[in-house]
């Protein structure tokens, strides 16, 4: 997942801030904000630009699940195992190198320092914008009150923005030696000689991908026919050819229905009575919303699988209550509940934002290769617009120059709307995560190819892939067939 980088303390001091701030009974806020992750602070500090007095509450620590258990962690040891990877295969570029081994301390070291060195600076933002900052468990107690430890913060308008948890299934009882959550696998001391990784969507692909790099023999186990189901159909079998060159096994259309302990490790069983065996078992099955016991149903506020339930403009329908990320149906992303973050925060401001389309949230996963991708699938397109109205054009990186300097595969797949707008975008291979940016304005200025196809891409880039694929699209193609 994506997370946003808060600049860090201008004075350039380690020293951690000092921003807690516990404020009497009676005192009134413009905005009262429950959860400080990617949400909460965004809408935070926006709402203090705004001259909005503002009240963030955060029970653990400040940057929430994505850059202290998620997003930044993760992207760490993939780009640790990418280090690991690059130096194994270093010869094929006529340097000679060799890996002697893995230091998982090392690894976590520098994993731990660059989420260390984003949370001084994201505090040293929030006090900077002179935010009440609070440390505490909030529980909602009014349509316009939040209470931590017998304290009560009165709001005029109050954001719930209370997160997520890492999901488990019946029958598996989580231990955080033998069988992990994704909080625990960040925390290793060591590389498994063997995983099994029950859930095959992003996280599930992202933790096997880098515990294949670091030399663990690694096996997905996913329940629907295909790995990262929610992409698109060629992306997912790009990743799993990918997966397969790399030996990272995998069993699709596969439900768990067993999960033992052994005397080495863990056995579980999948449907067909199939048995695998290894060290650890990694459940990766999703993220569910931390919602239950904070009082929200007893305010009326609308609940649905424990998910918050909102109209457009994310107001839950509960006097001035607005939720903002995990907790909202939909996508699951840092940067979705940022962008939440900001929009309420301008609601409340009566700047009259747009409302986000969730189609034009870009979506990353940081395996190896990685995936990207922003709209409608080609199943979905067809299924909205017709089968007869809906045109794909699908540019190998094989083509790219950039691509065949770092000796990767993939594609830029398009999906248009016939003689209309591109309204998905669908990339695989090195670094394509990087290419969203374009992507996404494609998307949403709802660009026609021939567009897209007069602007300048820099040579040579990967980015020149997503402008040659749109040459071909608009029916000029120069370094592809039509």
């Amino acid at each position: 997942m994506i997370c946003p980088f808060p600049r860090h303390d201008p004075s350039g001091s380690d020293a951690t801030w000092e921003i807690t701030v516990s404020e009497p009974n009676g005192q009134t806020f413009d905005v009262v904000i429950l959860g400080g992750g990617s949400g909460g602070y965004a809408a935070a500090l926006r709402a203090a630009q705004l001259d909005l007095s503002v009240a963030l509450i955060e029970k653990d620590k400040l940057g929430g699940t994505c850059l202290h258990r998620g997003c930044i962690p993760t992207k760490a040891l993939l780009h640790a195992g990418e280090i690991a990877d690059q130096t194994r295969e270093s010869e094929q570029f006529g340097v000679k190198a060799e890996l002697i081994g893995v230091d998982m301390a090392g690894v976590n070291s520098y994993k731990d320092g660059v989420v260390a060195r984003l949370y001084k600076g994201l505090q040293g933002l929030v006090k900077a914008a002179k935010i009440t900052y609070v440390e505490g468990t909030g529980r909602l107690v009014g349509p316009d009150a939040v209470e931590v430890d017998g304290v009560r913060y009165t709001g005029r308008n109050i954001i719930l923005a209370t997160g997520s948890y890492s999901r488990s299934l019946p029958g598996i009882e989580v231990d955080g030696e033998r069988v992990l959550t994704s909080e625990h696998a960040l925390t290793l001391d060591r590389v498994p000689t063997s995983a099994i990784v029950l859930g095959g969507g992003v996280i599930g692909v992202e933790f096997a991908s880098a515990w294949r790099s670091f030399g663990a023999e690694v096996t997905v186990v996913e329940a629907l026919p295909r790995l990262v189901a929610a992409e698109d159909e060629e992306s997912s079998k790009a990743l799993e050819r990918a997966f397969r060159k790399r030996g990272i096994g995998f069993k699709t259309g596969k439900p768990f229905e067993k999960v033992e302990r052994t005397d080495s490790g863990v056995r579980v069983t999948i449907a067909g009575g199939e048995t695998l065996e290894a060290e650890l078992l990694l459940v990766a099955v999703g993220r569910g919303p931390t919602t239950a016991n904070l009082g929200y149903e007893e305010q009326g506020i609308r609940l649905d699988r424990g998910f918050v339930l909102t109209d457009e403009r994310l107001r839950t329908g509960v006097g001035n209550i607005f939720a903002v990320g995990d907790i909202v149906p939909g996508l699951q992303l840092a940067h979705r509940g940022f962008q939440q973050g900001i929009f309420v925060a301008e609601e409340i401001a009566g700047r009259n934002p747009t409302a986000i389309d969730e189609n034009g949230i870009p979506r990353v996963t940081y395996s190896d290769p990685e995936l990207a991708s922003v709209g409608l699938t080609e199943a979905k397109a067809k299924e909205k617009y017709g089968a007869d109205k809906v045109q794909t054009y699908n540019y190998p990186l094989g083509g790219n120059g950039k691509s065949q300097i770092l000796k990767t595969n993939g594609f830029v797949k398009l999906v248009r709307v016939s003689d209309g707008p591109v309204v998905g975008v669908h990339m695989v291979g090195a670094r394509v995560g990087e290419l969203i940016g374009e992507a996404q304005l494609i998307f949403n200025w709802e660009a026609y190819p021939a567009e897209v196809a007069q602007l300048v891409h820099a040579h040579p880039t990967q980015n020149e892939a997503l402008g040659e694929a749109h040459l071909a699209l608009a029916g000029k193609p120069l370094h592809a067939h039509a």
